[in-house]
């Protein structure tokens, strides 16, 4: 039924994605399919990572791990933004398309009153893509 689960990956958050980990890896065991973990970074040092090429570094070793630990194909593809919070909805909106993905697996954050201020990525990406969206509460 699928053929390739995209998953948003936060390294700075993992532990608040380790129910959308399991998820993906579950949906991927099931349909026998490859997920690809995608990240966006800024261009400046951030507390992960000093520069783009390093946090792919670190983001290609997470995919090998959960590929160790899950014995799925993985990929893994880092996109670059002058501003992640305000481009990551575009950025993976066209990050479905461009990896073939037809399943997108999110975690979600609690909601409360920052939904004011931090909304709903999952929402605004279902509106704009064709891919199904699987949302995973914390």
């Amino acid at each position: 039924m699928y053929r390739k689960i995209l998953v948003p990956v936060d390294l700075a958050h993992l532990d608040a994605l380790e129910r959308a980990l399991k998820v993906a890896s579950d949906l991927g065991q099931h349909y026998e399919t490859e997920i690809c973990y995608l990240s966006v970074t800024q261009s400046t040092p951030s507390s992960v990572a000093r520069s783009p090429e390093e946090y792919e570094q670190k983001l290609e070793a997470f995919a090998k791990e959960q590929a160790n630990t899950h014995g799925r194909p993985v990929s893994a593809k880092v996109l670059v933004s002058a501003d992640p919070a305000v481009e990551l909805d575009d950025k993976l909106i066209h990050a479905i398309d461009d990896q073939g993905a037809d399943l997108v697996v999110m975690g979600t954050h609690h909601h409360g009153k920052h939904d004011i201020i931090m909304p709903s990525n999952g929402s605004h990406v279902a509106k704009e893509t064709n891919a199904s969206i699987f949302l995973v509460r914390p």
